[in-house]
């Protein structure tokens, strides 16, 4: 039965986005329904490894809207695809305590690292790629100057390693090899191993991050969020909607010892420079990109 019309405004409709975001302080609102919306409803794929969404967005678009490496990004739009970065931080930390060797190296700090094997799972890794620039601003080799071990390709197709960088043979474990000696060092992510035959090369790490803190006055980023060109282009209200949910679900959360982490263009543009700097030195882009280009795409109105 057809309801009579008493002039109401009829219910606006949802729209459904497929997304993949981790779970963090700043996001558990958000991915536990709390941040409602007129405009759309988030459907989370189940993906307990994020950096395992990385590759399906960038290579297959397979998400609306997906939380993505900084470095991931950036090697995606510098060989053109559609995806839009957005100016919204969900993991940053200081790097230097993920580059670990065995506990009697005779490894006493990033100058000793020139001809080592370093084991990281990609060379296109974001904390590969951070450690690599403080690494040189520490006193140590530039990259080509150490034997780089990888693991897996990049996230994005077509952007094969440098010359000066060679896979482990296949099925290898990476710290097995580092334990063995097949290793002298390696770069691991968030979960810092707990072993005591293990130390960090950096032999005050905290001192260490303080110092680039001084040198640069920003937390390196690691994670992001974008969205695929065409929902930007054809949707741009639903993208602003994404934005507003993202950031009223981190709004509660105490800043961090140096702050939140920066939530605008404007803010972010150090963090931007610094990552395209390192990466041009390390030879991780296909071509050079600008600050201009990495937001080309963003909707009007978010800032």
């Amino acid at each position: 039965m057809t309801a009579p019309d008493n002039g109401a405004p009829a219910p606006q409709e949802t729209t459904a986005l497929s997304a993949a975001i981790g779970t963090y302080p700043r996001t558990r609102a958000l991915k536990e329904g709390s941040v409602p919306s007129p405009l759309l409803r988030l459907d989370f794929a189940d993906i307990p490894v994020i950096s395992r969404a990385f590759a399906p967005m960038v290579r297959e678009l397979r998400f609306d809207v997906s939380e993505m490496a900084i470095a991931t990004f950036l090697q995606a739009r510098a060989a053109g695809r559609p995806v839009v970065l957005l100016p919204v931080v969900l993991a940053s930390r200081f790097q230097q305590s993920a580059l670990i060797c065995r506990a009697e190296s005779d490894i006493r700090g990033p100058a000793d690292l020139a001809g080592r094997r370093i084991g990281v799972r990609a060379y296109s890794q974001t904390t590969g790629m951070w450690l690599r620039g403080i690494v040189m601003e520490e006193g140590g080799p530039r990259p080509d100057a150490i034997r780089w071990i990888t693991f897996e390709d990049a996230h994005v197709q077509g952007i094969a390693d440098p010359p000066f960088a060679e896979r482990a043979p296949k099925g290898a474990d990476m710290m097995a090899m580092l334990k063995a000696g097949e290793l002298d060092a390696v770069i691991v992510g968030n979960d810092m191993p707990d072993d005591p035959g293990l130390r960090p090369v950096f032999a005050n790490p905290d001192a260490a991050a303080q110092a680039f803190y001084a040198r640069h006055h920003l937390v390196p980023v690691n994670h992001m969020l974008c969205v695929t060109r065409r929902l930007a282009d054809e949707r741009p209200e639903l993208v602003r909607e994404v934005v507003r949910m993202v950031r009223a679900s981190a709004a509660p959360v105490p800043p961090g010892p140096h702050g939140a982490p920066p939530a605008t263009r404007a803010a972010l543009r150090p963090v931007i420079e610094l990552a395209l700097r390192y990466m041009t030195e390390q030879d991780m882009l296909p071509r050079p990109l600008t600050v201009d280009e990495v937001w080309d795409g963003l909707p009007k109105g978010i800032e």
